[in-house]
């Protein structure tokens, strides 16, 4: 397979991430869906709406989330959208919570090896394209988050994250946490997931990761760890897997004193092992080019 392009920027601005997007020379198509993390209740290092707004409106995209499976602001479609007023998303954009109308809609998964289906909102369907947009970042369980956890957490509905979380045992999301799978069953079943979400765009979609407020710990925690790494920059590519792997080589390769706890983050939980399962399944790659586009 050809090496993906993945290119970047130091430059940390609202206006350097349109820039970055244009790099990708990638045009979305039709009405478009941008996937963010609108942040937990309590959490102090998400990324605000006013650094995501000219990259938002460049693309004239409709703010997407999904509700959660746990217990917090988010769990529930009226609770998800005043949270997501008082952090300033509606104030800005057109916000659409995707499972807010049941059923779900359910993706197959074919060569799946631990989940045969996904389970994501079903107003999916109202989007021609998507934009993930990624805050890059340490997460509990998962090791760390970024573009593959934005596709398959980020795009399931609560069922979803059940399923996901339990590896195809329940969609139960009120019973899942007593049921969470093993720890590899779990990062497979984000790859796949994340998969099905690639496939159903068919092309037309892109990724962006924002290396900033690097905390070892996940926006969807109310009580989460102050980052621990210095800013590193702004990713984008037509590629997720390489995507990621290139922010986790550049956490590898950097020689701030907050890197051995970050890393120790993603090892503790295999946090690889989704870029790993990814790339077998195929739908994209681990071997990327680094453009810098400070240097052009």
């Amino acid at each position: 397979m050809e090496k993906a392009k993945v290119y970047f920027t130091k430059v940390l601005t609202p206006e350097s991430v349109v820039n970055i997007y244009k790099a990708l020379g990638k045009k979305l198509n039709g009405k478009i869906a941008v996937k963010v993390h609108s942040g937990e209740k309590g959490n102090q290092n998400y990324l605000h709406p006013e650094f995501m707004r000219p990259m938002i409106e460049y693309v004239n995209g409709t703010v997407v989330e999904c509700n959660t499976a746990y217990e917090g602001a988010r769990n529930t479609t009226d609770r998800h959208m005043k949270l997501l007023d008082e952090h300033g998303w509606t104030k800005y954009f057109d916000v659409d919570i995707l499972d807010s109308e049941e059923p779900d809609l359910i993706l197959q998964i074919p060569n799946g090896k631990v989940i045969k289906k996904n389970y994501v909102g079903k107003r999916i369907e109202n989007y021609d394209g998507m934009l993930v947009l990624s805050h890059f970042k340490g997460h509990p369980m998962g090791g760390y988050g970024g573009a593959l956890k934005q596709l398959s957490i980020g795009c399931a509905s609560s069922a979803g994250k059940a399923y996901i979380h339990s590896a195809g045992v329940t969609d139960d999301q009120y019973k899942v946490w007593d049921m969470v799978a093993k720890q590899d069953d779990f990062l497979e079943a984000m790859a796949e997931s994340a998969g099905s979400v690639v496939e159903y765009f068919k092309g037309n979609i892109a990724y962006i990761n924002i290396m900033c407020n690097m905390s070892v710990d996940c926006d969807c925690c109310a009580v989460a760890e102050d980052p621990c790494l210095k800013d590193i920059g702004i990713l984008a590519s037509t590629d997720p897997i390489a995507l990621d792997q290139a922010c986790i080589d550049l956490v590898y390769a950097s020689n701030d004193r907050g890197r051995d706890h970050f890393i120790e983050r993603v090892e503790s939980r295999n946090g690889i092992h989704t870029i790993e399962t990814a790339a077998k399944l195929g739908y994209g790659s681990r071997e990327y080019t680094l453009i810098n586009i400070d240097k052009e």
